[in-house]
């Protein structure tokens, strides 16, 4: 009796239809029916998107509620990976030979990454001065061309665009529709994870692109009754590098913030009308406030380049001037290793102690009574 019971457990357990957990199946293939893509159309995909929104305790010592959509955790640690699977599968769709784009580093890594994986070839114009190594090794391993100009990003752009045409490669950048559709899909997600849009929306701004798609995103979400209301839009900017505040471009951006130095931002009118039409506002932060925002995200596990944490050191300024919205998400753009020297030029190693837990000890920290 003992026997069969047992092998009629057995039989039912195997008989069982247990659900497989749901995968992440990447932004095309999520939000298919939002973005400019057929049946027919060659998804190119490292399964980006699906980027966690935290909680962080920031919030609750400066008495708002604060959340951050950490982009970090896409496939090369950016934002940019959601618009480049869109930019680089239309590419191969319309039989490109290969891609193009000027950058401060982040377009690069996920250009060559996206076009590695489409067997695509890719040309990188990057300032000569000022960009971070962490985020062109990316492209090197990805086996792009690289090539410093001597130019600042706005002049790498602007040969980008002409060399588009004369060499017969397809545009990246944000300037490329494709690409702010695909971004448009972080709007989605923080739609989806709270079940209605936060009050506001923070993030860095730099060209300009990514403001505008979370705006395109939650217009259209709106559209079809996901939400009822929009967030308003915060975009910030670097103090040295602060065109839309100061209202005209500017010759020569300087900002500890490489991604987001950038003096005449592509999408210019789309971030004014983004901040326009949600009653939003642009303001800007000194260095000193960007990197103590990235130091007391960091001190909660959150590691994040410096012009990510230009979205929170612009929250707190508005905190501290009683300006704040109650609720809003800050954008981290990209992980911290995109941009390691600015951490390794603040940070010192401690010297070495004889290897005795007697020495170790002599080094923690008292323990409170």
């Amino acid at each position: 009796m003992a026997r069969r019971s047992v092998r009629k457990v057995r039989r039912n357990v195997r008989d069982e239809k247990v659900a497989a957990p749901r995968t992440w199946r990447g932004v095309i293939e999520e939000y298919r029916s939002y973005l400019p893509v057929t049946r027919t159309t060659p998804v190119i995909t490292l399964r980006e998107g699906g980027t966690p929104l935290l909680e962080s305790r920031l919030g609750e010592r400066y008495g708002i509620r604060l959340l951050v959509k950490y982009e970090a955790t896409n496939p090369t640690a950016s934002f940019k990976d959601r618009g480049m699977t869109v930019a680089v599968s239309k590419a191969v769709e319309a039989g490109a030979g290969g891609v193009i784009c000027g950058s401060t580093g982040n377009t690069a890594a996920s250009a060559a990454a996206y076009a590695a994986r489409a067997g695509l070839s890719c040309v990188l114009l990057i300032p000569a001065d000022g960009v971070a190594l962490g985020k062109l090794v990316q492209a090197i391993a990805c086996g792009a061309t690289l090539i410093p100009v001597q130019a600042t990003f706005d002049g790498a752009l602007d040969l980008a665009r002409e060399g588009a045409v004369r060499f017969g490669l397809t545009l990246v950048n944000s300037t490329n529709p494709h690409r702010i559709a695909g971004q448009r899909t972080a709007a989605f997600e923080v739609c989806d994870a709270l079940g209605r849009a936060p009050q506001a929306l923070a993030l860095p701004v730099g060209n300009a692109g990514n403001i505008t798609a979370y705006w395109a995103g939650f217009s259209d979400y709106q559209k079809v009754g996901r939400i009822r209301s929009r967030p308003q839009m915060i975009g910030v900017q670097a103090e040295g590098a602060s065109p839309l505040v100061q209202g005209h471009p500017i010759e020569r951006p300087r900002t500890v913030a490489s991604a987001i130095r950038i003096g005449r931002p592509a999408s210019w009118d789309g971030a004014v009308a983004a901040v326009r039409d949600s009653g939003g506002q642009f303001i800007s932060v000194s260095d000193d406030e960007i990197l103590a925002a990235q130091d007391e995200l960091a001190h909660e596990g959150l590691f994040v380049e410096p012009a990510s944490a230009a979205s929170v050191a612009g929250v707190l300024k508005l905190v501290r001037a009683g300006k704040a919205p109650h609720e809003v998400v800050c954008v981290l753009t990209g992980h911290g290793l995109k941009d390691p020297e600015v951490v390794q030029s603040r940070a010192k190693l401690p010297p070495p102690v004889p290897a005795t837990l007697e020495a170790i000890q002599s080094r923690l920290a008292p323990r409170s009574p």
